[in-house]
């Protein structure tokens, strides 16, 4: 029977229609106005171009005989604005005497999503906490601030609150934090690491790549650097890819701190390994914060066997067809990998598919360690009992921890500061 899993996270919510291990349909919600809305509008252009209370633009189509350049009209959205290259889509709707309303959000639309339990026994229970729960501990004075679930910009933003005296209800303010945080969060990815690409962009010493640092005024703005010397290289060019690096919305980031608007910063060389940055905007901080819940999943097992020279792909398949047809029935699902050809895409990217030598890989859950055990001894058995040349077996268990997201209203999580003092002589224990 298919049923919906649903997540709620920071920036977005996602849901899949699953069957059987097999995705029917999927859908996606990010913040802004929802089809199915009522909102206040105002017509901008006798061409039918409207401008929305909140600023968005949208098309009204149907354009109703009498509705006149600049008269107020209730707009009902009729289709979300679409994201697209070069000029997005704006949202469209329809002119209606109906009132006011908000939109069904994605959990509404798609009915009663799988509870939390259902996944499997909850294990833990991290709230993604914000600068406000850090700052207290900075005024203690502590050396050291060790915290539970932050968010990544919060770690800037709190020192940057406490050194300036930020009110961190300060939107634009703190937003310009978290620009910087966001940016300093991945630590080498800024200087050139997972930007490098050789022939196409090409970044020098990263095997003595320099972490980056921040100089950061008390308006919030920023020149990004590193120490002088070390590899790697900090431009506009990186410093964009970090900028964009998982931010679903640019125009609203959402943080526990802020939901902050990126779509107006500049990004400036002002030196070799300097990059100025300005503009960031924000909004009102969320009113609920986002929960990792985890929960027991079973165990996974695995198997892997190489295969080299001529044929080895088809050598490396027929492993595959052995396996599945051993395992078949034993487990929900089977995944079946040839590392080299297919893992990554499901399918060669190559049309002649003549690798020099692959990899099989086969991976299934199970409930218990022994039965997951049983996917690394039929692999290990290709040794003598599969195709010719098979080599380099390994196999392995290991439990495994899902994971799921969802939101807590803001006041039911109520952090603390802890002290501990150590003499200088003290040990750990």
């Amino acid at each position: 029977m298919a049923e919906w899993l649903y997540e709620e996270g920071i920036g977005e919510n996602r849901a899949i229609l699953a069957e059987g291990g097999a995705i029917l349909e999927a859908a996606i919600e990010v913040p802004g106005l929802r089809a199915g809305a009522i909102v206040p509008a105002r017509l901008t252009a006798v061409a039918g171009a409207a401008t929305l209370d909140d600023g968005s633009e949208a098309m009204v189509s149907p354009l109703p005989p009498g509705l006149t350049e600049g008269a107020a009209f209730h707009a009902e959205i009729m289709r979300e604005a679409i994201p697209e290259q070069g000029r997005p889509k704006p949202l469209k709707v329809r002119a209606t005497d109906l009132p006011l309303r908000d939109g069904p959000t994605l959990r509404q639309r798609i009915g009663n999503p799988t509870p939390l339990a259902s996944h499997g026994p909850i294990v833990s229970a991290n709230a993604y906490l914000g600068a406000d729960a850090m700052v207290p501990a900075l005024a203690s004075g502590a050396a050291i601030v060790v915290t539970g679930r932050v968010a990544d910009p919060s770690l800037i933003v709190a020192p940057l609150a406490h050194e300036y005296g930020w009110d961190l209800l300060d939107a634009d303010r703190v937003a310009r934090g978290t620009a910087v945080g966001h940016l300093l969060e991945c630590a080498g990815q800024l200087s050139g690491g997972y930007f490098a690409d050789p022939g196409c962009k090409d970044i020098p010493g990263l095997a003595t790549l320099g972490f980056p640092f921040a100089d950061v005024d008390a308006n919030g703005d920023a020149t990004l650097g590193k120490v002088a010397g070390t590899g790697g290289r900090i431009t506009r060019a990186t410093a964009t890819e970090q900028l964009l690096y998982e931010v679903t919305d640019p125009h609203g980031y959402v943080t526990p701190d802020v939901t902050a608007d990126f779509s107006a910063i500049t990004l400036d060389e002002v030196a070799p390994d300097r990059v100025a940055v300005r503009g960031a905007r924000g909004r009102a901080r969320p009113s609920q914060l986002k929960v990792s819940v985890g929960y027991h999943a079973g165990y996974v097992g695995e198997g892997e066997i190489g295969y080299a020279g001529a044929n080895a792909v088809a050598r490396a398949r027929l492993a595959g067809e052995i396996v599945e047809a051993r395992l078949r029935g034993r487990f929900p699902s089977l995944r079946v990998d040839l590392v080299g050809s297919t893992s990554l895409h499901g399918r060669s990217m190559d049309t002649a598919e003549r690798p020099y030598e692959v990899r099989l890989r086969v991976a299934a859950r199970a409930s218990s360690r022994e039965e997951a055990a049983l996917v690394g001894d039929e692999v290990e058995a290709l040794y003598t009992n599969g195709p010719a040349g098979g080599g380099g077996a390994r196999k392995s268990v290991h439990e495994q921890i899902g994971i799921v997201s969802t939101l807590i209203d803001r006041d039911r999580v109520q952090p603390h500061v802890t002290m501990r003092e150590w003499g200088e002589r003290a040990e750990a224990a």
